[in-house]
């Protein structure tokens, strides 16, 4: 029935009418916290293009693991320089927190002397398939240190069946797999690349990761994925992409991660600095977009700061 019997703003007059009839819900059940993980001593480094981010020594990661816990946070994502840290770091805080989930990024661009998600043939071209067999050694060894779930993110062909096969080869076939699957060339990412000294110091991810132009692709992508074996797929930047978010919400049935990346998170603590908007609204309408558009699971650097809001709501 049209106006005057149809009147939308019937539902929307109080709080409490809002809360019982709102869509989308969002809370820190749905969300995990990315941790930057280094050697050293007790010791918190900041990353200034990402302002309230620091590197953190593993004793101030199992700290920090501990405060999200606390707030609802259900998992971390780990990353780290150097090479093994990642693996001492999941084996600490599942001792000092068995009940938070730890995940780990799989990949070889952080350990590499050239920066790329793999390694390089004799013409500087990354090797698929080389890339792939050390890709799934990394993974077993960061399950065998207690990670809950791997997650590969180098865009290799076929990572995920190997990593399926290997897990399942030494007796891991239990540990879920959490794949990269739309992982796009993006301009969003240069923070990151600073908080992980993983710049490429030639070239670009180009060849690997995805053209910003194409989403039947990234539902390809997916979907061998999910064939190949994985548990759950992501679809990375978040919020430049919500349309491939709901494009692979429609076609598959696995859980799906979207990842609000650095360069998102940045862009509104730059804005809240300057005036520009209100972080605290600014950030939990992009993060309640992020579901409304299909994630079910949202990486953010806003984790922390987002549980704590909740919690006040």
């Amino acid at each position: 029935m049209a106006y005057p019997q149809t009147r939308m703003r019937r539902l929307r007059q109080r709080l409490p009418l809002r809360d019982l009839v709102r869509e989308t819900e969002l809370s820190a059940s749905r969300l995990v916290a990315p941790l930057f993980v280094t050697l050293g001593r007790e010791a918190r480094e900041p990353i200034g293009s990402m302002p309230g981010v620091q590197r953190l020594s593993i004793g101030q990661a199992v700290l920090e693991a501990g405060e999200l816990a606390a707030l609802g946070v259900p998992a971390v994502l780990l990353f780290g320089l150097p090479e093994g840290v990642v693996q001492l770091a999941a084996r600490a805080i599942k001792e000092a927190h068995p009940e938070l989930l730890v995940i780990t990024d799989v990949c070889l661009c952080e350990y590499t002397s050239h920066g790329h998600c793999g390694v390089l043939r004799e013409d500087g071209v990354v090797d698929n398939d080389a890339s792939v067999a050390l890709i799934a050694r990394a993974a077993v060894s960061q399950a065998r240190a207690g990670a809950d779930i791997v997650a590969p993110s180098d865009m290799m062909d076929g990572r995920v069946g190997a990593l399926r096969a290997a897990l399942d080869a030494d007796g891991l076939g239990d540990t879920p797999i959490l794949a990269y699957s739309a992982k796009f060339a993006s301009a969003f990412y240069g923070p990151f690349r600073e908080a992980a000294d993983s710049t490429p110091s030639f070239g670009d991810r180009r060849s690997y990761q995805m053209d910003p132009g194409n989403g039947r692709e990234a539902l390809r992508e997916a979907l061998l994925d999910i064939d190949e074996g994985a548990d759950m797929v992501m679809v990375k930047p978040a919020l430049a992409y919500l349309d491939v978010v709901a494009r692979v919400r429609e076609h598959t049935q696995v859980p799906i991660a979207a990842y609000n990346v650095s360069g998102e998170y940045s862009m509104v603590k730059a804005a809240a600095a300057a005036g520009y908007l209100d972080e605290r609204a600014a950030v939990l309408e992009a993060l309640t977009g992020i579901r409304r558009a299909g994630a079910d699971v949202i990486i953010t650097y806003h984790a922390k700061e987002a549980a704590r809001w909740l919690q006040q709501m």
